[in-house]
């Protein structure tokens, strides 16, 4: 791969692990050499699994993995989305275990409608699916296109959350989500301090 790459881009070992997702890595690879600012398709399930979430959700699970977790594994934006990458079989056991938590937190029968700390629908791609992946070097147009890497892959290996991991954070950013006012009805002239900021 070229050496000239910027490090806040894709380096070449994370090329590489990209690359060895796909059926014909050296062509993968020859690619980018040509064209280091072409997207690329490439299938889920063997080398990595995406999670999907709505651009703002996945900020603050974003948030919540840097801040108060292990981090992240690579992570892409792509047509207003944010795409977490995952350690494989994270697509098929995180939905369970968010229908699971959601459950637990809120109960089925009776449960609320419409619940401002509920996890958005979260798109889960593994084995049988394939993503738009942003190209290595981030151009002007992919930039416009919002196809770009916010933690790009610099190693060969790199650590990958699994299904645990994302259900703490997306339960986390969900909750943060939510405002409790402690202020009274208008009208009613009871004293209430604010004490939310208070650590």
């Amino acid at each position: 791969m070229s050496s000239g790459w910027n490090a806040s881009h894709v380096t070449p070992d994370g090329a590489a692990w990209l690359a060895s997702a796909g059926t014909y890595p050296r062509s993968t690879l020859a690619l980018w050499e040509e064209r280091p600012d072409a997207p690329i398709v490439l299938p889920c399930g063997a080398v990595f699994d995406v999670v999907s979430a709505p651009s703002m959700f996945g900020r603050r699970m974003l948030d919540r993995l840097w801040d108060d977790g292990p981090g992240s594994g690579p992570v892409a934006e792509f047509r207003g989305r944010m795409l977490l990458f995952a350690a494989p079989g994270t697509a098929q056991r995180l939905p369970a275990l968010l229908e699971w938590e959601e459950w637990g937190a809120h109960g089925r029968d009776g449960g609320e409608t419409g619940r401002t700390g509920a996890v958005p629908p979260l798109l889960c791609h593994g084995t049988g699916d394939a993503v738009t992946i942003p190209a290595p070097t981030e151009s002007t147009s992919s930039a416009r296109s919002g196809c770009r890497w916010l933690v790009a892959p610099d190693t060969r290996q790199p650590w990958l959350p699994g299904p645990e991991v994302l259900l703490w954070a997306a339960v986390r950013a969900a909750r943060s989500a939510v405002r409790i006012s402690i202020f009274p009805p208008v009208g009613q002239g009871a004293k209430v301090y604010d004490v939310s900021r208070r650590r």
